[in-house]
Order: structure tokens, then sequence, then C-alpha cells
């Protein structure tokens, strides 16, 4: 029987309508709408949206005048190429029911997709003001990328193009360790792989078995806004932004921006620049090198040459060393002939000052001194009590011994120390004098009148010589013997 036949006017009034349980209407309800509205597509802004612990999804799709409500699987929501968000335009593909324990009916989503590009760009823009607005794009948070890493982690396809591409041109470059950790670069496993990527690279341990990278570059080549939308993703882009290792970002080309740009330590026009980015080239800094070298050593040599003129100028300036010495050796040459007098007028004055006190110890002195002492002690003795004297005359005599040997001794070193003086002070002069000079084999060369001649044209010109050996003199012409004479003895206090 049709539950929805039309009753006649008449069946109306009276009892003998069908009668039907609410479950039996709700069902058939159920059956109508499921076999006329399959599988359907339906094109509307998301509304409210509910994510229980059970892993479905639960939404409203609007416009401006109707709500329909929708149910996302946990299966289905798993597999889904974009999360959804409030206030995004899609379009949802699904099967129309019932659901009668609440009298409604709602859509069940098998796939969700943004109603164009305008959608995409619109749910871009929110993602990207929100991160913003966070902090996530500050300067001050960016890392400086290392002068010269040793490993740089690769997050990209192992198949395609853009590896080779930076693998040759860092060989090219400068030759480093590269490891690189495959992910899919579009679709719907493309954001969780390459976040996971990223995050496993910063949980490596440094210097371990597989080191941690000095550095990161997520690239993928060109392509569609729907090719790139992996990289807009808010996992990858809040995995970039947590990445203790410097990374860059090398998404699509040029005019290509994704999320991960702006979050990234530094952006990349291309995969090929972000190699280029990651480390200088090896020739242009060995001749940097070269370069500094050669400026070293033109500073060092300019240094030297300066401090070299320098120390003439100032060497132009002292005097000479053979002029410092003139002076000293002029006054050393004055003493010398000084020296000989000063020691027999020094030997003279110390023999007068030693005689004076020499004359006044004589022992004679003190015997006639005693005896005249003793004397006038004789003739004192009578007057007195003798022993008592004898006694004091006895003790007196020690004494006088013992003074007489103390004032003796003390006269033998006062005496002793100037004669020994006075016996180096002339056996000094005795080698000062000249008499020494001729023991050992020179002459002396006199004229007639006795002069001495220092060179020989004055001694061509003299009419006669007279040479004066050690052992005596010889005179030669001027009518002389030929014959050497003794010399006569310098007299007393005299040099010669």
């Amino acid at each position: 029987m049709d539950l929805f036949e039309d009753d006649t006017p008449e069946d109306a009034g009276n009892g003998n309508m069908p009668e039907f349980t609410v479950s039996e209407l709700s069902g058939a309800v159920k059956r109508v709408i499921e076999g006329e509205f399959g599988f359907v597509r339906v094109r509307g802004e998301l509304g409210r949206i509910s994510r229980p612990r059970s892993g479905h999804l639960y939404l409203d799709l609007k416009d401006d005048k109707s709500v329909i409500s929708g149910i996302v699987w946990r299966g289905v929501a798993s597999k889904l190429d974009m999360q959804p968000e409030e206030g995004m335009e899609v379009i949802a593909t699904g099967r129309l029911t019932t659901y009668p324990g609440q009298s409604r009916y709602q859509i069940i989503i098998e796939d969700m997709r943004p109603a164009g590009l305008g959608a995409l760009m619109a749910m871009l823009e929110k993602r990207k003001a929100m991160l913003q607005a966070e902090g996530l794009f500050d300067p001050e948070r960016k890392k400086p990328l290392p002068f010269l890493p040793e490993i740089i982690g690769v997050v990209t396809s192992p198949s395609g193009a853009v590896i080779r591409d930076i693998l040759h041109r860092l060989r090219e470059r400068f030759p480093r360790k590269v490891l690189i950790w495959p992910v899919a670069v579009q679709g719907k496993n493309c954001a969780p792989e390459v976040a996971r990527a990223i995050e496993g690279f910063n949980k490596l341990t440094p210097g371990g078995a597989l080191p941690r990278p000095d550095l990161l570059i997520v690239a993928r080549g060109g392509g569609s806004v729907e090719d790139l939308w992996g990289f807009n993703e808010e996992i990858v882009a809040r995995a970039a932004a947590a990445s203790q290792i410097p990374l860059i970002s090398a998404v699509g080309h040029e005019t290509d921006t994704t999320l991960i740009d702006f979050v990234s330590d530094k952006r990349a026009p291309t995969p090929t620049a972000a190699a280029e980015m990651a480390v200088p080239v090896r020739m242009e800094l060995l001749a940097r090198a070269g370069e500094g070298q050669m400026r070293l050593t033109r500073a060092l040599t300019h240094r030297l040459e300066v401090r070299g003129q320098r120390l003439r100028d100032l060497a132009r300036a002292m005097p000479r060393a053979e002029t410092l010495l003139d002076q000293p050796r002029q006054r050393l040459d004055l003493l010398s002939d000084r020296l000989p007098q000063a020691l027999i007028r020094g030997v003279d004055r110390r023999r007068l000052a030693l005689s004076q006190p020499a004359g006044a110890l004589r022992p004679g002195l003190l015997s006639r001194m005693l005896a005249t002492r003793a004397e006038a002690l004789g003739r004192r003795a009578d007057r007195l009590s003798i022993r008592p004297i004898q006694r004091e005359i006895a003790l007196g005599g020690d004494r006088l011994k013992a003074l007489g040997k103390r004032l003796d001794d003390a006269g033998a070193r006062r005496v002793e120390a100037p004669r020994d003086r006075l016996d180096g002070l002339d056996r000094l002069l005795q080698t000062l004098s000249y008499k020494g000079t001729l023991a050992r084999g020179y002459a002396v060369v006199r004229g007639e009148g006795g002069q001495v001649l220092t060179t020989s044209a004055a001694a061509k010109e003299a009419a006669g010589l007279e040479i004066e050996f050690a052992d005596g003199r010889m005179k030669i012409g001027g009518g002389g013997s030929g014959k050497p004479k003794k010399a006569k003895a310098p007299e007393q206090g005299s040099l010669f």
C-alpha cells in the first residue's frame, strides 16, 4: 500500500483513514528521500563544525536562506584532501538521508573540495592572518643560515628532478653530505609527511650514527595552487616554525607563495637557488683566501719597509760609536799620564803621616818614661809602707807589661798595613815606569839636546842620536864611542 496516496475528501471525515506509527512514517519518509535523492553535489558555506572524540565531523552547509546538516564519518574525514574550516565555501558530494531520532534530514558527505580558487585563497588568507597574529612570521625569530654546513637535510620527493638539481648544484659549488627524507610533495599525504620529516630531522642526535643536519631544505617543483596546497597546511607551517635547524623553503617557482615560505628562515625562489643559498662557491672562497694572503703579505712588507726607513732615519740622527768613545779615550790618556806622579805623591803623604805616630811610639822613649816614673816612685816609697807599695808596684808592673805588649802589637799592625800598601804602590810604580817598558825590548831615542825623538823624520835631521836600552845607553854619530853606557838611576821620588 502507498503511504502517500491521496485521500478523498469523503475519507477525511470518517474513520476509514489508515493509522501509522511514528517509526513507520519516519521510515517511509527515509525511503522516499533516499530513493529520490541518491548521490548529490551541494555547494555551500561551512557553518558550525564539531569534532567529537569519535573522529567524526558534524557540520552545517548553508547559504543565505537554508541550512543542511552534514556528517563526515571518521574513515572519510582522514582521507580528505583539505581540512574543513568554518566560513569556507565547498562542494560536498554525498548521500541525502534522514535521522528519524530527531525528524530531520542530512547529507552523508563522501567527498569535499573547495568551491574554486577563490575559496582556497580565502582559506589561505585566513590561515595566514592567524599565524601572523601568533608571531610566526616575525623576522626576529628567524635563525641565520650557517656559512658552511657540514650536513644538509633535504625534504622532497626522491624521484623528481628537484633532488637532482639540488645535488648537482651542491656538487658544483661546494660538495657537502646530504641526507634525503623522501615525502609526497602533493596530495593528501603531502602535509603530514612533510611535517613528520621536519620533526624527524630535528630529533636526530648531533654527531650520532645518523647525524643531525646543520641545515634543512624543503623543496618542490612548480605547480598549480591545488598541487602546492600541502605546503599551505597549518601542520606544515607550525612544524617549520618549530624547527631548531635553520630551514630554507624552496616550494614552486619564484611566483608561487605558500605558508611555509613565511615561517621558514629563508625563502628560495627555486630549489636550485636554495642549493646556492646553502653553501658558498668553493673556488670563490679559495680566491678570497688567496687575495687575503696577498694583502697580508703586502701589508707586512710595507710595514717592514716603513719601520726600516724609520730606523735608518733615527740611526742618522744618532752619533757614531767612534764619536761616543773619543772623549772617554782622551780622558783615559790624561789620567794615565797623571797616574805615576799621583802614586808617588800619595806614597809620600802616607809615609809622612806614618812617621809621626811611629816616632811617638818608640820603645826607648817608653823605657825612659818608665825609668823616670820608677825613680819618682822610689823617692815616694821611702815615705810609704813598703808592702802595699810593693804589691801595687807588682800589680802595676803586670798591667804595664800587658799595656806595653798591646801597644807593641797595635803599633806593629798600624805600621804593617801602610807598609804593605807602600810596597804595592812601589811595585805598581816599577811596572808603570818606562824602565819596565825598556826591559820588554823597547828603546828610547834622544837627540843631542836630550829631547825624545818620536818620528823617523826627526831622527834623520838630528846630528847625533842617543839610544837608551834597559841595560844602558848608546850614542850613534856626533862623536860618540858607540858603546852602550849604563843609565843613571832615577833620583829618589822621581819617576825618571
